[in-house]
């Protein structure tokens, strides 16, 4: 049985067809029926058909009968394709033997294509490459897959040429899968080890882990307990995933499934765990899990104070869904009460934010994101910064270190020039370029992620007229010569507008945050002064002028000194109520802060 198992994947750049395949595949091998009108079956959440990309993991078994006559059981593990859900298709392809490389014979091979195909090999899986919307008129099928094979150091003969819109020899994909896909290898005779390579939480069965089983099996009611968490629980239901939750009896070596754990919380339950018997236990667990670590933070706030536990409640269950979202108390001095959330990036944090607003009918406030920095005080020690606010003293810092990263910056040549403007204009630092065919250019680039996470990706794209792409990771922190920026609204400090730029940007940056919150920030009765400070100093200023209300309406006529009298008492009502006065700031205020660099760069 274990030899006709096939575990594999698909892994492509964003909108190169990913999820349209996995659509042919399902109804050619029956699994689903070939009249079904909704489009990316695997992609169930109404944000992944709306922007056409998938956010999380699914998984789902198909059974096919090969030419050889063999019916073969294939596991399909559907990827993320975004830059943000790196870890998530990290998690995927540890639970697979192969994958099916899907690159788009009109636009060619992008950053993440080659992003994903680099974590695929270094997972020792066997590649099957595949060119798809063969059928489009602008496609260059030939030439993209001499592209590919050359990557590969493969013969474009072995490249399938694919429609998997229009069904166009989706079948060579299947059975290439059977033909070259190794088949699962593990002892059915060990102790169990199963791989946690997704989880969602279902109210009535707890947290569902999604797992593929290594070494041993899984049986209903089996005892079982988490290598890493230490939990201990009894399989509440084991099945398979046929596409919807189908349960079974038992899990066998090779297989891919879900267990319905009765966990209560994602804690006892972590995505890259090791499942084992309770009774005889594994001697060691499964290797190359990394815990997801974020890389970009924002604070969010609910609008009205009375929802504070309804949006702890939200974001604890999607955390029970997402790993890597990461969450903490914090308290503003001009919002109130939230929490700080830890992202992979800025896509990340926008479909949690929308998941909030839809899903959880909240009304919040995000703030402006930004990174975590290590600032080393003069004492010796390091302390990690995760906002503006907690910055130490100026006189106790002795240097604030950055997070870098290497980005790799996919664009045909037309675009090399608008590209490096942009890079210069972020502080990045072109290391290497290589040319992978005569019109296209890979650039190299290192770069503080600060200036990665704003709106880097937007203007990437508007330069590039859609063309360009990039994929960047993590490669340490570097000492930067840094400054905290303060925002004061009526002389009052915003911490929640607070923000650590570079020294050499402070004057720029807050002269155009101060000029777009002058327009954002509602009218008063009386003056709003609006200021940016930095080192302790105020570098920008803008008024937000009164609101007049006429009080010389009523005067027909009379005596001017009548006049004056009344302008007199509005002037000294007006300097009370600016002393008392509490200047309310809306969520565009806060948004300002991540276009502050786009006029001038557009």
């Amino acid at each position: 049985m274990q030899d006709h198992i096939r575990n594999f994947c698909i892994i492509a750049h964003i909108d190169h067809g990913k999820s349209t395949l996995a659509d042919r595949l399902l109804q050619m091998t029956g699994t689903i029926p070939p009249d079904t009108t909704v489009e990316q079956v695997l992609d169930s959440m109404e944000l992944e058909r709306e922007r056409g990309v998938t956010i999380k993991a699914s998984a789902v078994r198909m059974t096919y009968t090969a030419k050889d006559g063999k019916t073969y059981e294939l596991n399909l593990i559907d990827t993320p394709g975004h830059v943000d859900f790196g870890y998530e298709v990290s998690r995927a392809l540890a639970a697979c033997e192969g994958a099916v490389l899907v690159v788009d014979a009109t636009q060619g091979i992008e950053a993440q294509t080659i992003a994903h195909l680099y974590a695929a090999l270094e997972a020792d899986l066997e590649i099957i490459p595949v060119v798809n919307k063969i059928d489009l008129p602008a496609a260059r099928p030939e030439e993209v897959a001499r592209e590919v094979a050359e990557l590969l150091g493969v013969d474009p003969e072995e490249v399938i040429h694919i429609s998997a819109k229009e069904g166009l020899h989706v079948d060579q994909v299947l059975e290439a899968i059977v033909e070259r896909v190794p088949p699962p290898s593990g002892d059915p005779d060990a102790p169990l080890r199963a791989l946690i390579f997704d989880s969602h939480y279902d109210p009535y069965k707890g947290v569902v882990a999604y797992v593929r089983v290594v070494d041993g099996r899984i049986r209903h009611r089996d005892a079982l307990k988490l290598m890493a968490g230490g939990a201990e629980f009894e399989a509440v239901e084991i099945g398979v995933f046929k596409p919807d939750m189908t349960p079974t009896q038992e899990l066998n070596t090779g297989e891919v499934g879900y267990v319905a754990t009765g966990l209560k919380t994602v804690q006892d339950c972590r995505v890259g765990d090791t499942l084992t018997h309770k009774q005889r236990p594994a001697a060691e667990p499964l290797p190359g899990y990394r815990h997801p670590k974020p890389m970009v933070f924002a604070s969010i706030y609910p609008v009205n104070p009375e929802d504070y536990e309804d949006l702890r409640d939200a974001l604890a269950k999607l955390q029970l869904n997402d790993a890597a979202l990461t969450f903490e108390p914090e308290h503003s001095q001009a919002l109130g009460a939230g929490f700080r959330c830890g992202f992979l990036g800025m896509f990340h944090m926008e479909i949690v934010q929308e998941r909030l607003e839809r899903e959880y009918d909240l009304d919040i406030l995000v703030t402006a994101p930004s990174v975590e920095y290590e600032v080393v005080l003069k004492d010796g020690s390091v302390q990690r910064v995760r906002t503006p606010a907690d910055l130490p003293p100026r006189d106790r810092i002795a240097e604030i270190r950055e997070p870098w990263v290497e980005v790799q910056i996919y664009t045909p040549l037309e675009f090399y020039g608008p590209v490096m403007d942009l890079v210069t204009k972020r502080r990045g630092v072109l290391k290497d370029q290589e040319h992978p065919s005569p019109d296209r250019v890979v650039l190299h680039i290192e770069m503080p992620l600060a200036e990665l996470i704003v709106d880097f990706f937007d203007q990437l794209k508007s330069r590039t007229r859609g063309y360009a792409s990039l994929d960047y990771q993590l490669i340490g922190y570097r000492p930067g010569d840094l400054v905290k920026l303060e925002v004061l609204v009526n002389k009052e400090p915003v911490d929640a507008l607070a923000m650590i730029v570079a020294r050499e940007h402070a004057y720029r940056v807050g002269q155009k945050l101060v000029s777009k919150l002058k327009d954002l920030i509602p009218r008063q009765l009386f003056t709003v002064p609006i200021q940016a400070a930095a080192d302790g100093k105020v570098i920008a200023r803008a008024n937000v002028k009164a609101l007049r209300k006429d009080v010389l309406a009523k005067c027909y006529g009379g005596d001017v000194t009548r006049k004056k009298k009344l302008l007199e008492r509005q002037k000294r009502g007006k300097k009370r109520l600016k002393m008392v006065g509490k200047v309310e700031i809306p969520q565009e205020a806060f948004w300002a802060v991540l276009q502050v660099g786009e006029s001038e760069e557009s």
